[in-house]
């Protein structure tokens, strides 16, 4: 059995299909019916929807009896898992700064010196409205749910990159899906080093909170705004 689990769980060929067909609609079908808003202000509605799918993908973790329990938060370890962690975001934090610094100076600081208050509000709501939930649809979910569909390390967390950054269409924009790749590999390939929801929303936290203060935000500014807007309204 390999790390991630692998198709040794007993999966016919027959469950690996329904798996393939319910892994396409869940994370290429759902994000493309908010994206081109398949019912009436399907977007201003994708936050609630994120922590309904989070919410059943926990169920379905819970009702998995081979699937660790603790891997849902696992805080054993964290100073010395955080480490790392903190190193990269250090250099690649660093990196984006300058980047938007150098090409889009007129985006930097815009939100937090735009509207304080909402800034605020999604730096404190952030990891726990948005990343939370993200980091248990696509690490500990998926990982755990389609093993049988990418039995190897790195299938998985590609698979788990490239969904991620795909659901980010919903911002309408090619800039939210190519920034969040690279970081879809990094937050995959922590929770694979980890085993711990903990840690990857951690470093999840670290680069969104780092993205809308910085300016990047502004390619998921409909995302931020409606979080802010969950506490102002």
């Amino acid at each position: 059995m390999n790390p991630i689990g692998g198709p040794s769980d007993g999966e016919g060929a027959p469950c690996v299909v329904r798996r393939a067909a319910e892994f396409v609609l869940l994370f290429f079908g759902l994000p493309l019916v908010f994206t081109f808003e398949l019912f009436p202000g399907a977007r201003r509605w994708f936050i609630a929807a994120l922590v309904l799918v989070a919410m059943g993908c926990l169920v379905a973790l819970l009702r998995d009896r081979r699937f660790e329990r603790r891997q849902l938060w696992n805080a054993a370890g964290f100073g010395r898992r955080a480490v790392p962690v903190l190193l990269r975001f250090l250099v690649i934090g660093a990196a984006l700064t300058a980047a938007v610094l150098l090409f889009k100076p007129k985006l930097f600081l815009g939100f937090p010196r735009r509207n304080a208050l909402a800034w605020a509000i999604v730096m404190i709501l952030y990891p726990v409205l948005s990343v939370y939930p993200q980091e248990l649809i696509f690490r500990a979910f998926l990982f755990r749910r389609y093993r049988a569909l990418f039995p190897r390390p790195w299938q998985m967390i590609a698979a788990s990159a490239v969904c991620f950054s795909f659901a980010h269409i919903v911002f309408g924009n090619w800039v939210a899906v190519a920034i969040t790749l690279p970081g879809g590999v990094i937050f995959a390939w922590t929770y694979h080093r980890t085993r711990s929801l903990l840690v990857a929303s951690f470093e999840h936290a670290l680069y969104g909170d780092l993205i809308f203060t910085v300016g990047i935000g502004y390619y998921l500014y409909h995302g931020s705004r409606r979080l802010a807007e969950l506490v102002t309204s």
